[in-house]
């Protein structure tokens, strides 16, 4: 006698029959029922869409600086590595943008979290190491591609915890150097150097500190301030709006020098805030 085959569940089937290209996603609605929506927002994702060419972008130039230093054409390659590290910067300008988008446009969703945590990685993991390998690393051998690796191991790890933290950290500080913020410490130095014609191979050593330690300092507990603080719709005395354009006469003045300083002293101010904080404990009685 022969055994009827089991149905299949029809939820299931149906999910299964969707095409490949259709993006589904759970959540809730005002009264807590779970609720699925399908497709994808379009305005935020093409923001981070942007943020994700810039970095491979990035990554082009790079790599077409590193043909041009093998081919002895030193003014070739400070003009790609300038490249490479603007794009850096303009991605992390979009990077920026994508989520203040969603938020305005109430248009969050956990497909774009993750997506723009994808986007991240390449813009401000893999393309600042192979940047700083191009330029300097490169001709450490291997100690060159471990310290960018421990560049690249600590920004994956940073986005990991970042995620996994979302809702439960304070708003108002990061723990850890971003991955935004330390891939600013790594394009302005190259873009800072390069631009003045100096060869990355005579500044290897302290690209290599330089690298290792914005590496550890995304994986470390340090506290750094966020600036979400700031209310960026609300209303504003008149002497900001001068403040605003002054900040872009002074970076305008001189960018790679002065975006360079800019990240440096951020990057520096978690550790002295710790340091600051361990000294006040020890005077308290």
């Amino acid at each position: 006698m022969s055994e009827r085959p089991e149905e299949p569940n029809q939820a299931s089937d149906a999910d299964s029959l969707l095409p490949i290209d259709e993006h589904v996603e759970e959540g809730h609605d005002a009264e807590g029922r779970k609720v699925r929506h399908r497709g994808i927002y379009l305005l935020p994702n093409l923001f981070t869409t942007a943020n994700l060419f810039a970095g491979f972008y990035s990554i082009i130039n790079s790599m077409s600086a590193q043909s041009a230093l093998a081919a002895g054409d030193a003014a070739s390659a400070s003009k790609y590595f300038g490249f490479a590290a603007i794009a850096i910067f303009v991605a992390m300008v979009l990077d920026g943008l994508d989520g203040r988008v969603a938020r305005m446009t109430n248009t969050q969703s956990a497909f774009g979290a993750e997506y723009d945590s994808l986007s991240d990685m390449v813009a401000f993991g893999v393309a600042p190491a192979l940047l700083a390998f191009a330029w300097a690393l490169g001709d450490m051998g291997k100690v060159g591609w471990m310290v960018a690796f421990i560049y690249v191991a600590g920004a994956a790890l940073r986005l990991a915890r970042f995620n996994t933290q979302v809702g439960t950290a304070d708003k108002r500080y990061f723990i850890g150097l971003a991955s935004p913020a330390a891939a600013g410490v790594v394009a302005g130095i190259v873009w800072a150097f390069s631009d003045y014609g100096i060869q990355g191979s005579k500044m290897s050593f302290l690209v290599a500190l330089m690298v290792a330690a914005a590496g550890m300092l995304m994986v470390s507990n340090i506290k750094y301030n966020s600036f979400k603080e700031f209310d960026l719709k609300g209303r504003v005395p008149f002497v900001a709006i001068l403040v605003v354009v002054l900040v872009f006469a002074v970076v305008f003045s001189d960018p790679p020098r002065i975006l360079l300083l800019a990240f440096l002293v951020y990057a520096a101010s978690g550790p002295i805030q710790y340091l600051l904080h361990l000294r006040r404990d020890k005077t308290l009685p």
